[in-house]
């Protein structure tokens, strides 16, 4: 029997451009963190403008403010909505200075509130507000379904996490009725935790076993109803949903929890960042892009298909137009363009490729100055590394991430959470050793 859904022509969509992105630098040194490439040739920004569209909800907003050219250009060049829907679009709201502030988003509802004044110009009834740099797949019908049914003003998705995970998540304690009746910003102390474990009835009612030590973490994907919104933002001092406003609203406004228990990554730091991409490569991922019924879409680049040569390929994903000349590739993707030379050993790494092909003008100067070409060399070992768009690998350079502890700045590399990361552009000359 179908569902009957609420309109979603009356639902718009807000996505949150994210902050500076510290903790995934150097991929965010350039770039905004959605628009930082994933699984070879999409951005992460891809995922929520995708679950939006396969979700019915085509009225999209997205706030942005950090290094933000390659995120608008990449939204622009993807996403035209007479493909998707002809009343359709997804509007870039920049940062922009005004009279009375400096413009600058001083947290996730003030980036919101400032643009109230252009929500007010479309008719709608719910809001849906996501992050940017989250890896997840959700059906957004059925928390907005719940949502309307319970007669909530505010929802709030959460997912169950174990003990450890808890303690760097807001989490929620709801009752039996789903309704969030207290919350807690990273709760540390084992006590405070036990407080706020999940109870039997909600365990019931969401499959889990009596006396599992579950815990709801905010996923940071809230529903509002148009009235409660208004009144949520109407303090200017409320910065942030997690921190100012979700706290404050529990008890003064119908505030439930929707449990999502599908996949859901976080992508904060470089090493959840190189987890998640990795984890694409397993003959049966966590995160599905197969799943025809819900497409991720992307730019459309009309590049041919990769040419692979005499190579070895094992538990990997090779993106559109690369060349790959004899290769060894073991639990690795190979982005876009990629350009692999003879006798490459590629090994739990990720190459994200490049945003373009160089023209045999540009090789020719290659060999006449003894730059490499955008691409790696032959007989170049690269292991536990992340190779960002556009660099220069030379011949028989060794990568790799053993031996390296803590956290390293060089001119040629930076190493994080165990991982070696070569930053966009970067050249990195014949016979290197890192």
């Amino acid at each position: 029997m179908a569902t009957n859904y609420p309109d979603l022509s009356r639902v718009i969509g807000v996505i949150l451009g994210g902050g500076a992105g510290t903790r995934l630098f150097p991929l965010t040194k350039e770039r905004a963190k959605p628009a930082v490439p994933l699984a070879g040739k999409y951005r992460l920004v891809d995922i929520p403008i995708s679950l939006c569209i396969s979700s019915g909800i085509k009225r999209i907003f997205l706030l942005t403010q950090y290094l933000s050219s390659s995120l608008h250009r990449h939204v622009q060049q993807s996403y035209r909505f007479d493909d998707y829907h002809p009343r359709g679009f997804i509007e870039i709201m920049a940062a922009t200075q005004k009279g009375d502030s400096s413009g600058w988003y001083q947290g996730t509802a003030d980036a919101v509130r400032q643009n109230m004044i252009h929500f007010r110009t479309h008719n709608y009834d719910l809001v849906l507000i996501l992050s940017g740099d989250q890896l997840y797949r959700m059906d957004f019908k059925q928390i907005i379904d719940q949502h309307v049914k319970s007669g909530a003003e505010v929802t709030v998705a959460t997912i169950p996490v174990a003990r450890e995970p808890a303690r760097s998540f807001g989490i929620m304690q709801i009752n039996e009725n789903k309704e969030i009746v207290r919350f807690v910003e990273k709760p540390k102390q084992d006590e405070v935790l036990d407080t706020l474990k999940m109870g039997h009835e909600s365990l019931r009612q969401i499959g889990r076993h009596e006396g599992e030590d579950l815990f709801l973490a905010s996923m940071g994907i809230y529903v509002f109803n148009r009235e409660a919104m208004n009144e949520a933002l109407a303090n200017p001092a409320e910065q942030d949903f997690g921190k100012d406003i979700i706290p404050r609203l529990i008890g003064n406004q119908k505030i439930f929890s929707y449990v999502y228990q599908g996949y859901w990554e976080d992508i904060g730091t470089i090493r959840a960042f190189y987890d998640a991409n990795l984890d694409l490569t397993k003959p049966i991922p966590d995160f599905d892009f197969y799943d025809s019924s819900s497409p991720i879409y992307t730019r459309a680049r009309f590049l041919p298909s990769s040419k692979i040569n005499a190579s070895r390929i094992e538990r990997a994903i090779v993106a559109d137009g690369c060349i790959l000349n004899n290769a060894d590739i073991q639990h690795s993707i190979i982005g876009i363009r990629s350009r692999l030379d003879d006798g490459v050993r590629v090994k739990d790494s990720i190459i994200m490729g490049a945003d373009y092909y160089e023209s045999l003008r540009s090789l020719e100067e290659n060999k006449r100055t003894g730059r490499p070409a955008v691409g790696i060399g032959a007989n170049t070992v690269i292991e536990g590394a992340i190779v960002d768009k556009n660099a220069r690998i030379g011949r028989d350079v060794v990568i790799r991430a053993e031996g390296k502890s803590g956290s390293i700045d060089h001119e040629l590399y930076h190493f994080r959470d165990g991982i070696v990361v070569i930053p966009k552009d970067c050249v990195v000359p014949d016979g290197t050793v890192i």
